[in-house]
């Protein structure tokens, strides 16, 4: 029974929270008119009543004034329960039974009597004084027949007025919240129909300026990233396909030559050529696993290491390298990451380096950055031609190549600098092409490990 959809639910929250408000303003309405008008009554009948009291403990109850403003009748009763006095409203009308002890005092009481032939509630003051005759009752009734008026006035307005009040913050939240909701209606019927082939469609954005736009605002800019995401995974593929293609082209046409040829002496030279193009396939499949786990991969596990060891350790195990590496590494510098894919970094920048440095290599690590910020920064420095400004963020792309047939003769597959930054974002950290003042210089930033831990 209870609403399933958001805008009855709001209709239904509301109605409920001002029926209950209306409820509470209603009872205290009434019973606040009912306490005044009551009062009003007990305030006429008990002066009248005083008065008459005065009046028949002198023995000069022939003095009684007609009955004043609001007051419906007056009745003395002697101690012998005859009537002493009676207003003409209470003509004919037996004495009132006495309520209470016969003591001097003053009472009040609430009945339903007939003076006149009428039938309505009075306030009725009872005042008990000594007379001459002995102690004497005075009873003045004050009608209450406006406090019931104003109650039935009241009740019937409220009964009329309440439901309609309720209908009208009914409708005014229906309409109020179909408004507000239907933008919502909007963005999700258009998420609906957006499939992977349509990534390039986006929700429509209210003139709003509040939640509902911030949240097409939000879709929006999560579909601008699913969009690239596939443009990229497209584009990657693609390159992928490209650069298996050439190896395998080139593998099948050695052999092919090898089985063409008869020549035992020419053998030797095709199957070493067939076997560096295997070397580049395995290499270039090396690297797409790699790449592959990098995307998939989960936060890196927080391992405290020592990235100073790390990097001389990584230098010292390159054996016959063409270019010798020189290294300035500062003492204590410690990350947090993973030892296996922080190596693999120094390594592609230290190969990316060999292929195209002319006589040296430098290696630096330093820490750097504000106090509470610090980071350690590593350089790779090569004496090579350098990389033109323009290029600086393509060379990081997958399969970009500045120079694509020297870099065929390097037997670079083009995925170096671009697995480097992938594993370098995922500790948290930096990889960029600075200025240098001859060569190429790649700087890597990661965090520092929290000294606390």
């Amino acid at each position: 029974m209870w609403p399933t959809t958001v805008r009855a639910r709001a209709t239904v929250g509301a109605c409920a929270v001002v029926a209950a408000a209306l409820a509470l303003a209603s009872f205290a309405l009434l019973g606040l008119l009912e306490n005044n008008l009551r009062r009003n009554a007990e305030d006429d009948a008990r002066r009248q009543a005083e008065t008459v009291a005065r009046l028949a403990a002198t023995g000069r109850l022939d003095r009684v004034r007609p009955v004043g403003r609001g007051v419906e009748f007056v009745q003395v009763v002697g101690p012998d329960g005859q009537i002493l006095f009676t207003s003409p409203t209470l003509a004919g009308v037996p004495p009132f039974p006495p309520a209470g002890p016969g003591v001097p005092g003053t009472r009040f009481h609430t009945w339903k009597v007939r003076p006149g032939g009428g039938e309505h509630r009075q306030r009725v003051v009872q005042v008990v004084t000594d007379t001459p005759q002995g102690l004497a009752t005075v009873y003045a009734g004050a009608s209450l027949r406006d406090a019931d008026a104003a109650d039935d006035t009241t009740t019937a307005a409220l009964a009329i007025g309440v439901p309609l009040l309720l209908a009208t913050v009914a409708l005014v939240t229906w309409r109020v919240t179909g408004r507000a909701l239907k933008p919502v209606e909007e963005i999700r019927a258009e998420v609906a129909g957006i499939s992977d082939r349509d990534l390039h469609r986006r929700v429509p954005v209210p003139a709003t300026r509040d939640e509902v736009a911030r949240l097409a605002q939000t879709m929006n800019a999560t579909l601008d990233r699913l969009e690239a995401s596939g443009v990229r995974q497209r584009q990657f593929i693609a390159d992928a396909s490209h650069e298996l293609r050439s190896p395998i082209t080139v593998l099948r046409t050695q052999l092919e030559v090898a089985l063409a040829v008869r020549d035992p002496q020419l053998w030797p030279e095709l199957i070493s050529g067939a076997l560096e193009d295997i070397e580049r396939l395995q290499q270039l499949s090396s690297d797409l696993l790699l790449l592959a786990r990098i995307d998939a991969a989960q936060p890196v596990a927080a391992v405290r290491l020592s990235l100073t060891a790390l990097v001389q350790d990584t230098v010292d195990a390159r054996l016959g390298d063409r270019v010798p590496v020189r290294t300035d590494l500062a003492p204590g510098v410690e990350v947090s990451g993973s030892e296996l894919w922080l190596s693999r970094v120094v390594t592609n920048l230290l190969d990316n380096a060999q292929r195209y440095a002319d006589r040296e290599i430098r290696v630096a690590l330093r820490t750097g950055g504000v106090p509470h910020a610090r980071s350690a920064v590593l350089e790779v420095t090569d004496d090579g031609p350098g990389i033109p400004p323009e290029d600086r963020e393509r060379v990081f792309e997958r399969f970009a190549r500045l120079d694509d047939a020297r870099s065929r003769d390097h037997g670079g597959t083009g995925l170096g600098l671009a697995i480097a930054r992938d594993l370098t974002s995922h500790h948290g950290g930096t990889l960029t092409a600075g200025d240098s003042p001859r060569g190429a210089r790649m700087v890597v930033r990661l965090p520092l490990a929290d000294p606390s831990r």
